[in-house]
């Protein structure tokens, strides 16, 4: 009786576990699609070839021309002084900027005129005492030539040694007085203004410092590297100065929150090394710093510090690329025409702040990946979208399709 009361119950399960068998294994298996492989999208540019202008960057301090004392030659008191006459007063060539008390200078001429007059009387007399004793001379002793002290040669002597003496000593009174008027020796600024009107000054005094101002010039440091692309002939000792063009310079600085330019040129190199920077000055000069600009930009003054830009050598049939395209340091990303990246190390002739000239390692036609891989590895495919800025796809097109799909 206990079996078949358990017989139902038992029937129903192995019912159950049939079904779910049957349901289990009779279920279609899962549709399977095609994975398409996701290549990198990378962005490209052809190399080609063409000529680079180097630029060569230095720095240095504005300074004079000339820088020169300006000294007395006489004493006495300053009784006149110039207007310009001051501590950043402009001065031409030849302009009167101070006047020392010129009468005693005056006195001293008029004396030694006199003395010159005396010596020339005694000069003339001595001439006429001469004549007359040679006359003498050949009416006693006719045919004998006469000794030096009776035809007075040595008195002769003396008196013209006098009036030479005498004239040499007018010629030095009036240029003392010529020196009482200080003059310019040169168009230029008074740095610095040492007396004053009503001041007595000795000979060597020193009145004012003053430089010029005609043009300005700035010392360039530039490296034993950089030297080989400025173009500035050498000098020789027995050779003429070269007739060349000098490379230009552009010189800015800052004042406040703007930034000023000025036009100069290279004119020399210094003649030695530096010996503890071992670099090379090259000096570069601006005209007339101190004129009034016509876009209201202030003078270029002597201390301020510049920024140079030189022009230096122009490379020519050269491949550049950007600066940040260089990985680490050590290589440059390559796409070949089938997809697959290449890793190539370059050889650098010359490189600045943004580019980088190639001298081998890469060749025209090169096909170089703009877009930053993580893990660039030599190899791996990838897929270009863009060339030169172009969409490769749409760059593929047939004109009539790129033309329909633009219509839509």
């Amino acid at each position: 009786m206990s079996f078949l009361r358990m017989l139902p119950p038992l029937v129903v399960l192995a019912l159950s576990a049939g079904i779910c068998y049957w349901i289990f294994w009779s279920e279609p298996p899962p549709r399977k699609f095609p994975q398409k492989e996701s290549l990198p999208e990378v962005s490209v540019y052809r190399l080609e070839q063409g000529d680079y202008q180097v630029w060569l960057h230095s720095q240095g301090t504005v300074r004079a021309r000339t820088e020169s004392s300006l000294v007395s030659e006489v004493r006495g008191r300053v009784v006149g002084v110039s207007l310009s006459f001051g501590a950043g007063g402009f001065f031409e060539q030849g302009e009167t900027l101070l006047e020392i008390d010129k009468r005693d200078y005056e006195t001293a001429v008029v004396s030694a005129e006199a003395t010159l007059a005396r010596a020339r009387l005694a000069l003339a007399e001595e001439e006429a005492n001469a004549a007359q004793a040679r006359t003498d001379w050949e009416r006693l002793n006719p045919g004998i030539e006469a000794p030096e002290l009776v035809s007075r040669e040595p008195q002769l002597a003396q008196a013209r040694a006098d009036v030479d003496s005498a004239e040499a000593r007018v010629e030095n009174a009036r240029l003392n007085l010529e020196r009482t008027t200080i003059t310019a020796p040169y168009a230029g600024r008074i740095l610095e203004k040492r007396v004053d009107i009503g001041q007595f000054v000795n000979s060597g005094s020193v009145l004012a410092e003053i430089y010029a101002v005609d043009y300005a010039e700035i010392r360039l440091p530039l490296s034993e590297r950089e030297i080989g692309y400025i173009d500035v002939p050498e000098l020789y000792r027995n050779g003429l100065d070269p007739v060349h063009p000098m490379p230009a310079v552009t010189l800015t600085t800052t004042i406040g929150n703007e930034t000023l330019a000025w036009s100069g040129r290279i004119v020399r190199a210094e003649g030695a090394f530096d010996v503890q920077s071992r670099q090379l000055f090259f000096v570069a000069q601006v005209d007339d710093p101190y004129r009034k600009q016509e876009d209201g930009r202030p003078p270029l003054k002597v201390g301020s510090f510049v920024q140079a830009k030189i022009e230096g050598k122009i490379l020519e049939d050269v491949i550049v690329i950007p600066r940040e395209l260089y990985r680490k340091n050590e290589y440059v990303v390559v796409i070949e025409e089938d997809g697959t990246l290449r890793r190539k190390s370059i050889e650098i002739e010359w490189s600045d702040e943004k580019n980088l000239v190639v001298s081998s390692g890469l060749n025209p036609g090169d096909r170089v990946c703009l877009t930053h891989l993580s893990f660039p590895s030599e190899g791996m495919m990838v897929a270009v979208v863009s060339e030169d800025g172009i969409d490769v796809a749409k760059k593929s097109l047939p004109e009539s399709a790129g033309a329909k799909q633009v219509v839509q």
